[in-house]
């Protein structure tokens, strides 16, 4: 199994046959619009390097402002679903 190595996956490569190049892009590649923003596309790392890479994005472009307010509106969506199943909060309090 090691001595071979993995195989590389065939890459789509049409030409069409009267296509002049004008040194641009070619309309006809495939490929999405923010892949050039994105870390995890490209070269195949393997699952862990894509956590890695992923990871690591993550730290580097965190926005608190987005946090805290994931955080709040999670915790409103919880207050939300116990007050909707009528969940008794005097458990809590002697």
């Amino acid at each position: 199994m090691g001595l071979i190595g993995k195989r590389k996956n065939k890459k789509y490569s049409y030409k069409p046959r009267h296509y002049e190049f004008d040194g641009e892009g070619s309309p006809f590649t495939m490929g999405h619009k923010f892949d050039e923003f994105r870390t995890t596309v490209g070269d195949n790392k393997g699952l862990k390097g894509k956590f890695k890479t992923a990871w690591a994005d993550l730290r580097q472009s965190s926005d608190r402002n987005a946090n805290r307010r994931l955080i709040v509106i999670i915790a409103i969506l919880v207050l939300l679903f116990l007050f909707i199943i009528e969940f008794d909060l005097s458990i809590f309090y002697a």
